[in-house]
């Protein structure tokens, strides 16, 4: 199943956090997958950043059917295909391209574009799109310029990501059009390294209470 990009939105909805997630090798997948869920996150970004992401994906979309699993860092048609064919049920990219929309919208799924600034905004929302990602939230203005964003863009919402933890994230969460945060923090090598899904589920838990 893949989501429509007016699915996407309640989808995003379902947690204050997406985990964003680079799985070092396969056999982290499902065991991450479960632990993730299991502390109250359920939508996840397995990002293209390892050569271990789309048979997680693979995986994941097998073992976890109640996780919905998205594959981020697509920036260009040919990734985006190969995250399609590996079931991904969303796309997330760092900007905004027209022809990967395009792509997307041929695929028939949805798709996250990344914006940084009110000209990105306005493209991407003349192709459609009236929830982004603003990336990189911290070193783009943060909750600042998402409250600039405000007014001009009323319609939009935004899952912010990029420099944002524990300690930042409920600022972020505390504006109108923030629907959710993406956070890389909740899954962290070392953790994984260990195999210590305990600890990977216990934050999760805490970053699900975030809202």
């Amino acid at each position: 199943m893949s989501l429509t990009n007016q699915g996407i939105r309640e989808v995003l909805g379902r947690a204050p956090v997406i985990p964003v997630l680079t799985v070092p090798a396969l056999e982290h997948a499902v065991p991450l997958a479960r632990a993730l869920v299991a502390g109250g996150l359920p939508v996840l970004e397995v990002t293209l950043r390892s050569a271990a992401a789309l048979p997680a994906i693979r995986a994941i979309r097998a073992a976890v059917p109640e996780a919905i699993v998205g594959a981020g860092t697509v920036i260009d048609e040919v990734q985006l295909a190969d995250a399609v064919a590996a079931g991904s049920q969303f796309i997330v990219s760092p900007g905004f391209s027209a022809s990967l929309s395009l792509a997307a919208r041929a695929a028939g799924v949805a798709m996250l574009p990344g914006v940084a600034t009110a000209s990105e905004l306005m493209a991407a929302l003349a192709a459609g799109f009236d929830t982004l990602k603003f990336f990189p939230a911290a070193q783009a203005g943060g909750v600042a310029m998402l409250k600039a964003f405000s007014g001009p863009f009323p319609q939009v919402r935004f899952c912010p990501t990029g420099g944002i933890d524990p300690a930042s994230a409920p600022g972020y969460l505390a504006l109108p059009n923030v629907l959710c945060v993406g956070m890389s923090s909740i899954a962290p090598a070392d953790l994984l390294a260990q195999g210590d899904y305990a600890a990977i589920t216990a934050r999760a838990r805490d970053a699900a209470a975030l809202r």
